[in-house]
Formats: structure tokens, sequence, C-alpha cells
């Protein structure tokens, strides 16, 4: 792949500090409804990218405009009285870009917010009550995923309020005469008698109905919401509407509204998400939002997800001669493809499980993800790569990917070499939700979930840390199937310093520092030495144990080994910083001493310590080393051309990362 990859979308949200607790309840919502769950790392949700942009204080802007990286780039700015009436802020939101591919959408959090000129001129308000207004979340998810999908998903991109109707989500309303009538005009109903009947366009068919041109037509360019009552199952022209809507490959959502018992559920409702709803008849306003969020953000997600395919497939991530999927493929669909000489199928990420893919294999049709390939099971055995992963502290205003991201991708390239057999190893961490967890829970599912997998992690722990006996018991034992510990001893030149009884250690004076700087150390190198590659992501820059940040030294090592080293920039922390000095040659203040000793307390008498042994820190030639690091050698030496490489540190999207990643990996 070279640098012609676009991502199809990117959404960016912008609010004032001040502001945040209005805010951030309707963007956690959001995120959870528009990213992946990092807790259901196989669920099959939306993963469009998101960034966020804030400030630490009232006075001060971000350090930066959203960028113009996607296809279709939207902007919610959330305006209020802080970002009209602060002249900073009012100028900063007054000059948003704004583009034929960037499309900002103002959110109004007071009556104050409608009062910005500037990019923001004659740009309809989405209105949101106060944090306490009931369902405003449900709201939030309904109105702001509607843009998404004017802005983001549609071919059409309506001028004006007036062509929002063309661009309108349109929903076929599927139901049984009998027994699910009455939902079906109440979701109806609140539809036509809010604003949001200028999100959606409904249809209901009554049974019976004969489908003629018209209503096929109307199937095949909606969202079909399937009324899933005790009857509707049994009912001949419902079944037909599933049909139809499985035939011209639509979104469709089923609510699930049983009172009593479906003696058969009509296996054309599956494979597609499901609402469940308690009691039809008193079915309430909170309900119907869970429904039309639902069938919004399925919407989004179907279409989102075939513009994705669609760039892959121009890019040569996959091959040119395989249909393109939004779902799973379903046993019809693989038969249609299989009669019109297609053998191959590619649907999103994340795959389903072998033993429910195992069909397709008697019906000689090749089914897969972008990153996830059967045929490729085994091609990373030879391969051993250290994963240097860890957070960083959360500022929007400089970097504007959420914590969670850093998270899915961790769990995406676990998911991805352990099933092509590489060797994962990784050093320490052994926190509830720390990043070997969810890199062990990821080898834990692979190993039941995918054949003639066997997935192995190498958890490096350096002395003391397992002298914990009954946590690291615990941990071992937790993960004896898919993990091999290794604990490395104390350096000798520490040794005779160390107590004797083999009790735990704390850090919590300078020489106790010291001695954790020294085997940790020790630990870095001998695992960096067994290993044949190395990925680098994020890396906090204060609070940690050893003589430097923790991935800033595994990246030198590696640098020193001449090994292949992946480094991921755009998630920011260490990483970032080294991107930044091997890109720009220019020295970010967080990788020189006088920074590290202002920013962590101790710091200076751990340097003191370690100084006369020859095991400080030594931050020049920190910098004159990764200076010596040109973007052309650590390309050749990593499997990728010079613009790859680039692209692989600046790219704040999962999917590309790791497909580069891969792709060097099976090339070195």
């Amino acid at each position: 792949m070279g640098t012609g990859y676009i991502q199809p979308l990117a959404v960016n949200f912008v609010w004032h500090p001040s502001d945040l607790e209005i805010v951030e309840p309707i963007l956690n919502v959001i995120r959870i409804s528009f990213a992946r769950d990092k807790h259901k790392p196989f669920s099959r949700g939306l993963n469009i990218p998101l960034f966020f942009y804030s400030s630490k204080s009232s006075q001060e802007v971000p350090s930066n405009y959203p960028a113009d990286i996607a296809k279709r780039n939207i902007i919610f700015v959330f305006t209020s009285k802080n970002t009209v009436g602060r002249i900073e802020w009012r100028s900063y939101v007054e000059t948003l870009p704004k583009s034929d591919s960037i499309n900002i959408v103002p959110v109004a959090i007071d009556s104050h917010g409608f009062n910005h000129e500037g990019t923001l001129s004659n740009l309809q308000c989405i209105r949101f009550k106060g944090k306490h207004s009931k369902n405003n979340n449900l709201s939030a998810v309904v109105f702001l995923a509607h843009e998404i999908y004017r802005f983001g998903c549609n071919t059409l991109q309506p001028e004006d309020e007036d062509c929002g109707k063309r661009s309108s989500i349109k929903l076929f309303i599927s139901h049984s005469k009998s027994d699910g009538r009455k939902i079906s005009k109440k979701i109806k109903n609140y539809i036509d008698d809010t604003n949001m009947n200028r999100f959606f366009d409904t249809y209901e068919i009554s049974p019976g109905y004969r489908f003629n041109h018209e209503i096929e037509h109307h199937i095949q360019n909606s969202t079909l919401l399937a009324i899933e009552s005790d009857t509707y199952s049994s009912r001949y022209w419902c079944q037909n509407e599933l049909l139809l809507s499985k035939k011209y490959n639509r979104p469709v959502i089923v609510v699930n509204c049983l009172k009593d018992y479906e003696d058969r559920i009509f296996p054309d409702a599956s494979n597609v998400p499901c609402v469940h709803i308690s009691d039809a008849k008193k079915i309430s306003k909170k309900d119907i939002l869970r429904i039309l969020s639902a069938a919004i953000i399925e919407t989004v997600r179907y279409n989102y997800s075939i513009h994705c395919l669609e760039a892959y497939k121009n890019e040569g991530w996959i091959d040119e001669d395989c249909e393109l999927s939004a779902r799973p493929p379903e046993i019809r669909q693989v038969i249609s493809c299989k009669k019109n000489g297609v053998k191959k199928i590619c649907y999103p990420e994340p795959p389903v499980y072998f033993i429910e893919s195992q069909w397709q294999n008697d019906l000689e049709v090749q089914t897969f993800t972008p990153l996830w390939n059967s045929d490729e099971n085994g091609r990373l055995s030879d391969k051993r790569v250290g994963i240097s992963i860890s957070d960083v502290p959360r500022d929007y205003n400089l970097n504007h990917i959420h914590s969670d991201q850093i998270v899915r991708l961790a769990q995406d390239f676990a998911r991805h070499l352990l099933v092509q057999s590489a060797t994962l190893i990784y050093g320490g961490d052994l926190r509830p939700g720390g990043f070997t967890e969810f890199i062990l829970d990821e080898a834990k599912i692979l190993k039941e979930r995918v054949s003639e997998v066997n997935p192995v992690v190498e958890n490096h722990l350096a002395w003391p840390l397992y002298q914990s006996d009954k946590e690291i018991t615990d941990w071992r034992a937790r993960y004896i199937d898919v993990m091999n510990t290794f604990d490395h001893k104390i350096p000798n030149d520490v040794r005779d310093k160390v107590p004797e009884n083999g009790v735990f250690l704390n850090p919590d004076t300078p020489w106790n520092s010291y001695i954790w700087s020294r085997c940790l150390s020790e630990m870095r190198e001998k695992s960096i030495n067994s290993s044949t590659a190395r990925i680098c992501v994020g890396g906090k820059l204060v609070g940690y144990k050893g003589k430097m940040p923790g991935v800033l030294e595994e990246i030198l090592l590696t640098f020193k080994a001449q090994k292949p080293i992946y480094l991921l920039g755009a998630y920011g922390g260490v990483v970032g910083d080294v991107c930044k000095l091997v890109l720009n040659r220019e020295e970010p203040e967080t990788l020189t001493e006088t920074w590290q000793l202002e920013h962590n307390n101790g710091y200076s008498e751990l340097q003191e310590l370690a100084r006369p042994h020859g095991h400080n820190c030594d931050y020049v030639e920190v910098k004159e080393t990764i200076l010596k690091q040109s973007v052309s050698e650590l390309a050749s030496r990593s499997g990728l051309d010079k613009d790859e490489y680039k692209r692989l540190m600046k790219s704040p999207f999962v999917d590309e990362c790791v497909y580069l990643t891969l792709k060097g990996l099976k090339k070195i």
C-alpha cells in the first residue's frame, strides 16, 4: 500500500472546558455508540475514527484545528455562552475550517450558542436542553448520528434545510397486523409529531398488500424495522419484506417485543442488531428513542462499512474479484455469489467464530475480513513481536484521541498477530484492565475461537514484580494456557544491595528506585534481544519507575539492536515525541532532562545516584541516538517503503496502522 489511502470518514468534537459537565455525558454515549466497545472487542459495532478538541483552561483554546484527514470530515462544535462570550473561543469557533470535504454542525447547549458568525453563519444548529433533560443522551445519538449519515455516508450533500428530506434515512416499518400494528403506529406517530420527521421517511405496508414494483422500490432504499411480535415470523408478507431487505443488502433492525411465545424465529431475521422492548402496549418515549437510535446507528454502520471496504479494495488491501458485504455472509448470499462465479466475500472486522463459518468451506466460497484471512494462519510463526503500548494522560488540547482507542489498537494487534501464530512479548503491567490483561484476554478468546491456533504470549517480569506471590500466582493460573512468564533476576551490580529475605521492595526511597531502574533496564534489554521486532504506541512521560520513560527505553534499545521497529506516533505520548524528532528534527521539550526533572518527583535524586555508576539517563545521548535514525533506514529494516513508514508514523487510523505493520512483519 502506498500513500494513496484516504479514510472515508472522520468525526471531530469541539467544546469549551467550562461546558464539560453538560457535554461529557453526551460524548460518552456518542463514543460508545460510534466506536467499538473496548469491553466487547468482537462486537459488530461502529468503529468510526473520533477526535476530541478542548483545552485545559477556559482562557485557552485547542492548539490546532480539526484536520482534513478523510474523504469526509465532520466537526460537531458545542456552542454556548462560553464559546460566544470569550473572545479567544469565539474567534477559534468562528474560524473553524470548512470546505467541500469538511462539514461543521453546531450543537447549541444554551440559547447563546445560536449567536456565532464566521464559518457558523446560517448553519442550522442541533439544540440540546440541559444535562438533566430526560432522554437527552438518547436524543443526542439520534441527532448526531443523523448528521453523520447525511454528511458522511449519504451520496447526497444537502445545501440547505429544504434538501434535508432527500438525505434523510428511510425507515420501512415491517409488522404483523394482528399484534404489531400498535407499536408500529406509535413509532411512526412519534416521528411524525416531532422534528425527527426531518430525519426519517417512514413506510408502513399492511399485511396482505400486494408487493408491487413501488413497494419493492421502497424496501431497496430503506432501513427495515422488523417489529418481531408473537405472530410476525409466521406471516407470509413479513417474511417477504425481510427476504427483500436481505436480497437488496439493506440495513435491518429487529425490535423484539414478544409477549408470550414464538414457535419459530424466521431465519432471515438473524445476523442483524436486535432491540428488546419489554411491553409493546406501554412503549415509552425512551423505548422509541432506543429503537430509532439503534436504527440510525445500524444505517450509519452499514453504509460506513461499505465505504471502508471499497476504500480498502481501491488501495489493494483486498482482491478486486471479491464481493463486499456489510454483514458476515449468510447462506443465501454465499449461494448467490457462487452461482455468479464469485468465490470470495469480504466483510467488516472482526471475523466471526470459526465454528460459525465452517459451513462456507462446503460451498467452496472463501469469506474473510480485510485484516484476517484463514489462508494466512501461521504466516508469522517465526516472528517474536515485542509490544510497547501504554496509555497516555488525556489532553485534548494536544492529543485528540481518546485513550480507549489505544486499548482497541492493542486488542487488534493481539488478535491479528496471534491468529497468524506470532509470539507476543510484553513486559510487566500486571494490573486489572492493564494492557497485558487486554492482550491475554484476546489470546484466550482466540484459543477458543479459531481452529488450529495456539496463541502464545510471553510476559517478562523484572525483579521485584514477581515477588508479590499471591497476585502473580493468581495471574499465572488464570492465563496458564496462553502465557509463558519469564522472571528476570536482579542485575549483578545491585544484587548485594538487596535484602535476602525475598520481601517485595517498594520504590519509596532514592536507592530503592535506583534498584528498580536497574532491574527494569535488565528485563527490557533481554526481552528486546529475544524478539524479532517491536511495535511502539503511546507511552507515559511521567510517573514511570525506571531511569527514563519505559517505552522510550524500549525504543532506544531496539534502535541499538538494529531491529525492526514500528513507531505509531499519532497516538501521542513518548512515541509521538520520538516520531516528531525523527520527522521534523526538532527536539520536543519532554525529551529533555530539564522537563523530566520538573515533572517527576524524586527523579533528580535517582539521576544523581545512577550517574556515578553510568546508569543514569543521558538525554543528550537520547536525542543524538534518535536523530541518527532516518525514515529510510527504519522503513527498510521494517519491511516497508519510506512513504509507507511515514504514513505509519502519522496515521491515527487503527485499521491502517495494523495493516501496514502486518505487511512489514510479513516481509522482514
